[in-house]
């Protein structure tokens, strides 16, 4: 394969950047990471000049670019048909896309009031509004996927795919602000927090980068 760059924003508070760097890592190829800083100030400059929509996270492959976190793990999905990206039937798959594109297009008081901090534990803000609609809404699908395919492991969809990639960010946020779960949800939450390219993330983001509203 020819070379993989991953430009990618701060570790500790860039979502975004969490989905794609998960997706790249899931090919198991070689990639260079290169960081462009989101926080205390946004490297605009940088941004600009590495990436064509100066957002993150963008990946550059033999000349061509990939932006969009959901667009990023479709391509390596494409890239390596051999390696699990999706469930393998049909339905199962379909409804994963839609739980992940749910995901991707979605939950934006949860983004706003409860920014990604990897390393950060904060009171649980007052769920109410639109922001416990959020929260329920994502109580719910989780639930419905675990209580389907629990017997086939310990993610959303038994075996590791994209939807869980896509839910990663919020299995931070709910460790962060500590939302209380199911027994079971937590147990899906650990299952995250414990796949080690989830670990590898964590244990290189700098605890010092503030949590701020989030930025694709």
């Amino acid at each position: 394969m020819s070379k993989v760059t991953l430009f990618i924003g701060n570790k500790n508070v860039s979502s975004w950047s969490l989905r794609g760097y998960l997706a790249v890592k899931h090919a198991g190829v070689e990639f260079e990471e290169v960081l462009i800083a989101l926080r205390p100030t946004v490297d605009r400059a940088k941004l600009d000049e590495l990436t064509p929509t100066g957002k993150v996270p963008t990946v550059m492959h033999g000349g061509q670019y990939v932006w969009d976190s959901l667009a990023i793990c479709e391509y390596f999905n494409d890239l390596n048909p051999a390696i699990s990206y999706w469930p393998e039937n049909i339905n199962v798959r379909a409804h994963a896309r839609c739980v992940a594109a749910e995901m991707h297009s979605g939950f934006v008081a949860l983004r706003a009031q409860m920014p990604m901090a990897c390393h950060s534990i904060f009171d649980c803000p007052k769920i109410s509004g639109d922001l416990k609609k959020d929260i329920d809404r994502i109580i719910e699908i989780w639930t419905d996927c675990r209580e389907k395919y629990k017997s086939h492991g310990p993610y959303l969809f038994g075996r590791y795919s994209i939807a869980d990639m896509m839910f990663a960010p919020i299995v931070m946020r709910f460790k962060s602000y500590q939302v209380p779960l199911s027994n079971q949800l937590q147990e899906y939450c650990n299952a995250i927090y414990n796949h080690p390219d989830v670990k590898e993330w964590v244990d290189d983001a700098d605890p010092n980068d503030a949590a701020e509203p989030d930025s694709r």
